[in-house]
């Protein structure tokens, strides 16, 4: 859980001027708060922080916050993570932390999150991001229940696009969920939160035990070692995710999560398209465990059927 307020930036060039001590907090909700400024830091802005929260109603997280921020001048807007470096340390996530900022300022693609610049005190770390105003595509799904087909057709797309860029640069992401999907202020998807994105050679497996249970592929969880396929099953999992409004593996216990993956079995609902139906299961079944182990004919042929696939034609766009 995060929490998310509105401050401002008072400099004339983010993209080039972007200083900690020029971060000044200065909430408003419908002109609610008219304090003075309080230069962002060790001091002064948690009393900002708790009279934002009363109207903001959203949820407090110890180690992370994430903030909408502005420029003065311009009123070019960003989203600021605020990450606490004693949990990092203290989860022994140092690595992962150093190699989201690495992989964001090297990625330029319209369907994942840009990285604008990133600082550092005694106490956190500051990450200025492109903000995203059209929300979560997660708190969209649970408004809505269900998405239609088209719908799911577009999302799906925009995460096949950041998938194919980040994969043909080595870039394993492995924390696909609705969550960590946010809607530009053009309506296109993009992906954020790259906290357990992993750099990967042609034909290596990393083994890490990491990603969202209901999201997790068998060879995660059986400590098989697992590489770019592990996206693929997550990307089916998402189709469902959206065609069904819930994950086809889940369950309040992990552990049983866990043992359904294993067992594989998919089970869809009666208003469920064929297209649909055929592509999850291709993604979350046979399809990966054939082409494991060519790193490049999975990419391809991957590629292709999401071209490919009924599922994926725009025609439901133009209707």
């Amino acid at each position: 859980s995060v929490e998310l307020y509105i401050i401002s930036i008072a400099v004339s060039r983010p993209e080039t001027s972007l200083k900690l001590k020029d971060l000044v907090p200065v909430l408003y909700q419908e002109g609610s708060y008219h304090g003075e400024p309080v230069t962002l830091g060790v001091g002064g802005i948690d009393e900002v922080l708790l009279m934002s929260k009363h109207y903001l109603g959203l949820i407090n997280d110890d180690w992370l916050l994430i903030y909408q921020v502005t420029t003065l001048q311009h009123r070019m807007y960003f989203a600021m993570k605020k990450i606490s470096k004693q949990h990092v340390v203290a989860k022994k996530q140092e690595g992962h932390i150093l190699l989201e900022k690495k992989i964001l300022q090297e990625i330029q693609c319209d369907f994942i999150v840009r990285l604008h610049a990133a600082f550092k005190d005694s106490r956190y770390v500051y990450m200025i991001m492109e903000f995203c105003p059209g929300g979560e595509i997660w708190t969209k799904l649970k408004e809505a229940g269900r998405f239609e087909e088209n719908i799911a057709v577009f999302i799906t797309a925009c995460v096949v696009e950041a998938f194919a860029y980040l994969h043909n640069k080595g870039i394993l992401y492995r924390d696909l969920k609705p969550e960590n999907l946010m809607l530009d202020s053009k309506g296109y998807v993009k992906l954020v939160d790259f906290g357990f994105a992993k750099e990967l050679s042609r034909g290596e497996k990393t083994y890490s035990f990491c990603g969202t249970p209901e999201y997790m592929p068998p060879e995660i969880i059986q400590n098989q070692g697992h590489d770019f396929a592990a996206d693929f099953w997550s990307l089916g999992v998402l189709i469902c995710e959206l065609l069904v409004g819930s994950p086809p593996f889940s369950s309040s216990d992990p552990q049983k999560i866990y043992a359904k993956i294993l067992d594989g079995v998919l089970n869809f609902p009666s208003y469920m398209g064929e297209g649909a139906k055929s592509l999850i299961s291709k993604l979350c079944r046979s399809f990966l465990t054939i082409y494991y182990e060519d790193f490049s004919l999975i990419l391809h042929i991957a590629h292709i059927l999401f071209k490919c696939h009924p599922l994926m034609s725009f025609r439901y766009l133009h209707e």
